[in-house]
């Protein structure tokens, strides 16, 4: 794809801003560029292969081992004791999370025209992880809420017992949407991404997501493998978005034998080539 024109640094702020609009947006459509791209699209379909192996085995273990034992377990739905982890579930709805992360974004685009030298590249920088959290995210719910219309599995109690296996395909309802857990698939897809691009907070991502999952649980919201459902796509749409981010050498590098890793610094390219293109004297 050409680039726009070249924007003087001398031009008003409103023609910087929809510049580096312009070239952020074009450089997530262009064609891979990577030479490394297919070593990691193998590495990459190998890993979800055997994390689609196993965990889609503990799906199925769990529905009919565990699911209507752990929902019988539960306290009743609307318990007024629970009022504490209904607010901590919505740290996992994708609405609040893609609106904060909607909002960074709007911020940095609205700063990085202001600014100069170091300061822009590392606000750029921060610009596209942030990007790529937001895809993760919103790729990962889009493909969840179309599975759970196909599946149409039924919340717990649904129909007045506990039952693993009520389904009504393509019902669309809100009671028969349960397989999987939206707030699994956010708070997975989030700490897949936050992990790939800040390692250091691997652990605390875990803690996080491992607990939006446990309150959908308590509130008796989803069975247990709704949640592992969730993950499960949580994380490959988190896999996908960062290959994809990788192949056109956005935030990523690639490894000889294929590992995508994260950019421990300001990228050399992309970055500039967007910094010397919108903000050229």
């Amino acid at each position: 794809m050409p680039a726009p024109p070249a924007v003087p640094d001398s031009a008003n702020y409103v023609g910087r801003l929809l510049t580096l609009v312009w070239l952020s947006l074009a450089q997530l459509v262009r064609a891979p560029s990577h030479s490394r791209r297919a070593e990691a699209a193998r590495r990459s379909a190998r890993h979800v292969l055997l994390l689609f192996v196993i965990l889609g085995t503990v799906i199925i273990m769990l529905m009919y081992a565990l699911d209507v034992a752990e929902i019988s377990l539960m306290p009743p739905r609307d318990t007024p004791s629970l009022w504490w982890v209904k607010k901590l579930t919505n740290f996992g709805k994708d609405e609040y999370v893609l609106s904060v992360l909607g909002v960074l974004l709007i911020a940095v685009s609205l700063a990085a025209p202001a600014l100069r030298g170091t300061s822009r590249m590392a606000l750029l920088g921060l610009g596209t992880r942030l990007q790529y959290l937001f895809l993760s995210v919103a790729l990962s719910v889009a493909a969840g809420e179309v599975l759970k219309w196909i599946i149409g599995r039924g919340r717990p109690f649904v129909g007045g017992k506990p039952n693993a296996f009520n389904f009504q395909h393509f019902s669309g309802s809100e009671a028969y949407s349960s397989l999987p857990s939206g707030h699994a698939i956010t708070a997975f897809a989030l700490a897949f991404a936050v992990s790939a691009v800040w390692p250091r907070m691997r652990i605390a991502m875990l803690i996080y997501a491992l607990i939006i999952a446990a309150t959908r649980l308590v509130l008796l919201a989803h069975h247990p493998s709704d949640v592992v459902a969730g993950a499960l796509v949580g994380v490959i749409g988190a896999v996908a978005v960062r290959y994809w981010f990788a192949a056109r050498r956005l935030g990523f590098a690639i490894r000889q034998d294929g590992t995508v890793v994260a950019l421990s610094g300001p990228p050399e390219g992309h970055l500039k080539r967007v910094a010397r293109t919108a903000f050229a004297p």
